[in-house]
């Protein structure tokens, strides 16, 4: 069973920035990929953005140009630079972590962390 620890979160004015982090616990041979999602209030949860193990990555339409996924293989951590930030912005945010062992896929979340985009 892999470990999640997120950090990073917070209430920030729009157009700040944030950063936030997750590093995941296991073998770097077992990570397939990480990434960023996202739950507003009444709304279902989204992508925000993605990056595998050997640097592809996908982003939300919404985060293209503001937002910069990057991952440290040492640390089995990746981070998401927000910048440009705006109240739609605001969300919990989930890590997402995913092994991929002998063909077997297993999804690891993290607990949320909040993000509040407001003046």
């Amino acid at each position: 069973q892999a470990q999640i620890v997120e950090s990073g979160g917070g209430l920030v004015q729009p157009g700040g920035s944030l950063r936030l982090s997750c590093a995941t616990s296991g073998s770097i041979f077992s990570i397939y990929g990480m990434g960023w999602y996202r739950q507003a209030p009444g709304k279902q949860r989204e992508l925000v953005a993605f990056i595998t193990m050997v640097g592809s990555t996908n982003y939300a339409d919404s985060a293209k140009g503001r937002f910069t996924i990057s991952r440290d293989n040492a640390k089995n951590t990746v981070y998401l630079q927000m910048n440009s930030l705006k109240p739609e912005d605001t969300a919990v945010y989930y890590c997402n972590a995913v092994h991929l062992v002998a063909g077997t896929r297993s999804d690891y979340w993290g607990q949320g962390t909040q993000v509040t985009v407001s003046s």
